[in-house]
């Protein structure tokens, strides 16, 4: 593989740039170097001390020197100083996969504890190697309905929290539009169907209308009798269903690719947003949840769409949703 030489006055600027607080995109944007190439060097300044906020009077001929000698090309087998900053954290690391963490929030938290600046790849290839992280699934891809068309529901176990004493299992109601595969998060104590019409009226205030068609799960306050045929919704939920106006069309029972969307969203709710974080109580963990849904669920780039699912939501499927209700 070949690589294009990069002048010393180059790395300087992209340095001075970053000691200026200018972030990697930006570097990349107006300085002389592609954003991979911005990061090693960012990498490598950072392992020698160098923060963001110094004067650029730092960048001696000494330090750019050791930047220059620690980025470059070397031969196979050598690592560099990312994998090494994960070799210094190898403990940290190799627990939080064994808790089953997914590697972006372990990102997170490493940045959290240690400040210690990964990119994912490195992380990803030293997990698979050296962490016994990961394996290969087969996946079938099912086909999306129209925009605006189909809402799946689930609850999904979060964890066991400690509020006021007591040791208590919260779980969560998931909401999760089929097509942009933007998401509601409503955590709860219970699955009674106060909780779940409390679920679902915050949800249409967060989504800004009701979906057509909603694929729940076979919670017993929704579902009276789950048949592969013919299920039957309990007559409180079916009420409430013809109040918002749409269609409630439960999942068979032990049928999860009956609602596949929502039901991969379980465990990156409960890894991502519950795991490794402390909640003060019910209501600290809904205005949570609502936050991680808008900032980090809704603007990640998701895996099979590669876009960002609130930007979708809300450019293609918000307009076409019926009418919020007026009261809860």
């Amino acid at each position: 593989m070949a690589f294009r030489e990069v002048h010393v006055i180059e790395v300087k600027e992209v340095l001075r740039l970053w000691l200026s607080k200018r972030g990697i995109r930006e570097i990349a944007r107006v300085g002389p170097a592609e954003r991979k190439t911005v990061r090693r060097y960012v990498c490598a300044a950072s392992s020698l001390g160098l923060a963001p906020g110094q004067s650029p009077d730092v960048l001696t001929d000494e330090i750019l020197g050791e930047i220059l000698n620690a980025v470059r090309p070397r031969g196979p087998g050598v690592h560099g100083i990312a994998w090494r900053c994960c070799e210094v954290h190898r403990e940290f690391l190799q627990s939080r996969v064994d808790e089953g963490l997914r590697l972006t929030k372990i990102l997170k938290l490493l940045h959290r504890h240690t400040g210690a600046d990964i990119p994912y790849r490195t992380l990803h290839r030293f997990a698979s190697q050296e962490l016994g992280f990961g394996g290969k699934r087969t996946t079938v891809l099912v086909a999306d309905c129209a925009p605006g068309q189909e809402l799946q529901v689930d609850f999904g176990r979060l964890g066991v929290v400690e509020w006021e004493g007591r040791r208590r299992v919260l779980q969560a109601l998931i909401f999760t539009s089929v097509y942009s595969r933007h998401m509601y998060v409503w955590p709860t104590l219970h699955q009674t169907l106060e909780a779940v019409v409390e679920g679902f009226e915050a949800a249409w205030q967060y989504f800004g209308g009701v979906f057509p068609v909603v694929i729940p799960d076979n919670c017993a306050a929704m579902v009276a009798k789950a048949d592969a045929l013919n299920c039957r919704l309990t007559v409180d939920f079916l009420e409430y269903c013809q109040l918002r106006d749409f269609q409630a069309d439960a999942a068979r029972v032990r049928r999860p690719q009956d609602k596949p969307r929502v039901e991969r969203t379980v465990p990156y709710v409960r890894e991502d947003f519950f795991q490794g974080e402390d909640f003060l109580s019910l209501e600290h963990a809904r205005r949570e949840a609502e936050r991680w849904c808008l900032v980090e669920a809704g603007m990640r780039t998701h895996g099979t769409t590669h876009k960002h699912p609130r930007e979708v939501f809300e450019q293609e499927e918000k307009p076409l949703l019926k009418p919020m209700p007026a009261h809860r």
